[in-house]
C-alpha cells in the first residue's frame, strides 16, 4: 500500500472542510472532481467531507483498487488506526463523533506498465494513439529543451514522479510521451492479471482527466471549459423522462451511450448529471478524416465530427438517434429539434442556431424564402482593400465562437486563448471580411438594436392582440397570455398560457408569428448568425399579427 508525500497536508485541508457542505439522495456514480497534473491520479487524494445531521462522507480519488481510511483524533501521540473495511468505492459514510478527527488514505502502489503492456488487448487503438500528438508529447519537451524540467514531465510523461512512473529517457524510455495511464491510471496491476476486475483500469469522462494538463495560462482549455454553458448541468437529468431526450445534449453519459449505439435508459445507471465534456466531441481514440464542404480541403483531427455542414439537420427529443457525421460539431446538439409553428405545448427550443444560420427554420409567407448566411460559408466576400482578395468562413461556427491566441512569456505574460469558452470575446475573425474589427464590432451593435426592437414591436402587438382581439374567454382568463404557448416563454410573465384544447381558439397567423419570434429570440444571436433572415422572420410575423389586428 502506498500513500502521497502531500497525504497529509490534504488531510489538513479536509478537516478545514469539516463542516461545510450537505449529501442528500441517492449516490451517483463517482467521478474525478479535482484536476492534477498527467491526467489520473496514480495515488490517492482526500477529494472532500460533506455533513448532514449527525452523518459525515468522506470522499477520495486514484486508481482502481483497494483503499484503506486510518483515524486518529490528534496530531501527536497517538499512531494511525484503521477505519472501517478496504473500499473499492472511493467514499465511506460514518456517524460523526465527538470531537475532532484526522483521516488519511492508502491505497493500491501505483504500478506504471507503458503503452505496450496494453498493445497484446487493445492493438486497434494503440495503433491509432501513436499517431497522436499525445504520444509526441515528451518530443515537444525536448524541442523546448524542458526534458528535465520537473514541473513540466507529469503532462509529457507517464507516472513522473511517482513510484514506477518515469524517471528519465535513457531509464524509463516506455513512459516517454501521453500513454494509456495518463487518462486510465496505473495499468500494471492490469496486465498482469486482466481477469482481476478490481485492478481494471478506469474509463471516467470528467473533463477533470484532461484538466489536469490541459490547464493553466499556456492552456486553458479546461478553466475555459468551465466558464461555459457545456459545463452545466441545468437540471436533473437522471429520469428516465428525460435521459434519452434532453440528455442526448445535456448530459456527455448519455450522449456518449447513443453515439455508441446504446440506450441510456439501460446503460446509464444514475449517472447522466455530467456536462458536454471533452470526450463528448474529441475522440480520444480514434482520428478522423474529413473533407471540408465548403472548400473541399482534406484536414484529420480527433473531432468526432466535421467542422462545416450544409446539409439539413433537426434531431427531435423523441426521434430516434441517429450518428450524423455529415453534420457540423456544434450542429449535433444546436438545431431545432423538429420545432414547428403547429406545436402549441412551448415555443421552440434555445437550440436553432444551425437552422437559423441555413434558414432551414421557421415559416414565411407563400412565396417567400431565405438563404443560408455569410456566416454560414457558402458566400465569398471580397476585400477591395486587398486587391480583391476573397475569405471563405470556411469552419462556421468555430470561427467566431472558438477564435485562439498564441501565449506570450512577456513581461507581462499572456494567457492564451484556446476558444473553450465558446464566447465571441473578440472581433479580430471579422476584421477581414468586415473591413476591421471595430467595424464589424459596430455592424453587430447596430444588428442587435434593431432585431431587439422589432421583437419587442411584434411582441407588443401580441399582447395586443391578446387584449382587444382574442376570444373573449381566452381575453378574460388570460389576459396578456392570450397568445402565448401552453408553457409560456420568456416574453411574457406566467406560468400557464392557453391549455391545449383552448391553443385551437388562436388563429394559425398568431402561431405562425409567435413562432418565428421565438425562433429569432432564442437564437440568442440577435440576428449576427444570419441578419436578413431574422429579419425576414419577424417581418413576416408583424404583417400576420396586423392581419389579425385588422380583423
Amino acid at each position: 500500500m502506498q500513500t502521497g508525500r502531500h497525504e497529509f497536508s490534504r488531510v489538513r485541508t479536509l478537516i478545514a472542510v469539516f463542516m461545510v457542505g450537505t449529501f442528500a439522495g441517492a449516490e451517483e456514480v463517482q467521478h474525478l472532481s479535482r484536476t492534477v497534473p498527467g491526467g489520473m491520479p496514480g495515488l490517492p487524494i482526500m477529494t472532500g467531507v460533506q455533513h448532514t445531521n449527525n452523518v459525515a462522507q468522506l470522499t477520495w480519488d486514484g486508481p482502481s483498487g483497494y483503499y484503506q481510511l486510518y483515524r486518529k483524533t490528534n496530531l501527536t501521540g497517538l499512531s494511525w488506526e484503521k477505519f472501517g473495511s478496504p473500499n473499492l468505492n472511493r467514499t465511506t459514510n460514518f456517524a460523526i463523533a465527538p470531537g475532532a478527527a484526522l483521516f488519511k488514505v492508502l491505497g493500491p502502489s501505483p504500478q506504471y506498465a507503458g503503452a505496450a503492456a496494453c498493445l497484446e488487448c487493445h492493438a486497434a487503438i494503440h495503433q491509432v494513439e501513436v499517431s497522436t500528438r499525445h504520444a509526441q508529447a515528451f518530443e515537444a519537451l525536448q524541442l523546448a529543451h524542458q526534458e528535465n524540467n520537473a514541473s513540466c514531465l507529469p503532462c509529457h510523461t507517464v507516472g513522473a514522479g511517482l513510484p514506477t512512473g518515469f524517471i528519465s529517457e535513457s531509464a524509463t524510455p516506455q513512459l516517454a510521451g501521453v500513454q494509456c495511464e495518463n487518462c486510465h491510471g496505473p495499468a500494471g496491476n492490469h496486465a498482469a492479471n486482466p481477469g482481476d476486475l478490481t485492478a481494471r483500469p478506469r474509463m471516467d469522462i470528467a473533463g477533470q482527466v484532461c484538466g489536469g494538463c490541459h490547464n493553466g495560462s499556456q492552456n486553458p482549455t479546461f478553466d475555459e471549459w468551465k466558464s461555459s454553458g457545456h459545463f452545466a448541468v441545468v437540471e436533473d437529468m437522471n429520469p428516465p423522462s428525460r435521459i434519452d431526450s434532453c440528455g442526448r445534449c445535456h448530459s456527455g453519459t448519455a450522449r456518449l451511450a447513443l453515439v455508441n449505439g446504446l440506450n441510456p435508459t439501460l446503460t446509464v445507471t444514475n449517472d447522466a448529471n455530467v456536462g458536454i465534456t471533452c470526450a463528448v466531441c474529441h475522440d480520444p481514440h480514434q482520428t478522423h478524416v474529413w473533407t471540408n464542404v465548403i472548400t473541399g480541403l482534406v484536414y484529420t483531427n480527433q473531432l468526432r465530427y466535421p467542422l462545416a455542414s450544409t446539409n439539413y439537420y433537426s434531431l427531435s427529443t423523441t426521434a430516434p438517434f441517429t450518428n450524423r457525421f455529415d453534420i457540423n460539431v456544434c450542429a449535433q446538439c444546436h438545431n431545432d429539434r423538429g420545432a414547428a409553428w403547429t406545436t402549441t405545448s412551448r415555443p421552440p427550443h434555445h437550440s436553432p442556431q444551425y437552422n437559423m444560420l441555413l434558414a432551414t427554420v421557421g415559416v414565411l409567407p407563400a412565396g417567400a424564402s431565405g438563404k443560408p448566411a455569410a456566416h454560414a460559408g457558402t458566400a465569398f466576400y471580397a476585400d477591395i482593400a486587398n486587391s480583391g482578395r476573397l475569405f471563405l468562413n470556411t469552419n462556421q461556427c468555430v470561427t467566431c465562437h472558438m477564435q485562439t491566441g498564441e501565449y506570450q512569456h512577456g513581461p507581462p505574460e499572456v494567457a492564451a486563448v484556446t476558444g473553450h469558452s465558446f464566447g465571441v470575446t473578440s472581433y479580430a475573425a471579422c476584421a477581414d471580411c468586415h473591413a476591421g474589427a471595430d467595424n464589424a464590432a459596430g455592424l453587430e451593435e447596430l444588428v442587435h438594436g434593431l432585431i431587439a426592437d422589432e421583437i419587442q414591436e411584434v411582441n407588443g402587438l401580441l399582447n395586443r392582440w391578446a387584449t382587444t382581439k382574442a376570444p373573449i374567454d381566452l381575453r378574460t382568463k388570460y389576459g396578456l397570455l392570450a397568445w402565448e404557448y401552453t408553457t409560456p416563454g420568456t416574453l411574457s410573465q406566467g406560468l400557464t398560457g392557453p391549455t391545449t384544447a383552448e391553443q385551437a381558439q388562436i388563429p394559425d397567423n398568431i402561431k405562425k408569428a409567435r413562432y418565428d419570434l421565438y425562433l429569432v429570440l432564442y437564437d440568442g444571436s440577435y440576428g449576427v448568425h444570419n441578419g436578413p433572415y431574422a429579419f425576414k422572420l419577424l417581418d413576416s410575423a408583424r404583417d400576420w399579427v396586423q392581419l389579425e389586428l385588422n380583423q
